[in-house]
């Protein structure tokens, strides 16, 4: 009787334990533009949907900081900023492209709210870590 209660409580509990979606529109901490994350493949990612500031060349701007000189021409508008993203636990693994600097980080991201994506990238121990509020 016992065993069948606990194993009744942890089929309950194993949706509990999965990460909240993070597909939607979110609008980036600084409020320069607004990131689409949805299905890529059998991963997550988030492209540059629509800039709130427009950068510095306009909205043809470029991939200029990219370290690969045959990415340079991608625009930026379109460009994938979050990839490689899978559900583990209450949390979502990944890559995160800051397109300001050319560089690539490692990332985890998490819903920390209805409308809050709490977006963390990091280099060895040390990390940077975002608040993306949801796009209306």
């Amino acid at each position: 009787m016992i065993l069948r209660f606990v194993l009744f409580a942890l089929v309950l509990a194993a949706p509990a334990s999965a990460a909240d979606p993070i597909a939607g529109r979110w609008v980036t901490e600084e409020e320069d533009a607004i990131i689409e994350v949805g299905a890529c493949g059998k991963s997550t990612c988030g492209r540059i949907a629509r800039f709130l500031v427009p950068p510095p060349d306009g909205l043809n701007q470029r991939d200029i900081n990219n370290p690969d000189p045959q990415l340079r021409r991608r625009k930026l508008l379109g460009l994938p900023v979050l990839y490689g993203f899978d559900e583990e636990a209450d949390l979502w693994r990944g890559r995160i492209y800051d397109p300001k600097s050319g560089k690539s980080y490692r990332s985890v991201i998490r819903r920390t709210g209805i409308d809050r994506l709490e977006v963390k990238g990091c280099v060895a121990f040390i990390c940077q870590t975002q608040v993306w509020k949801r796009a209306r």
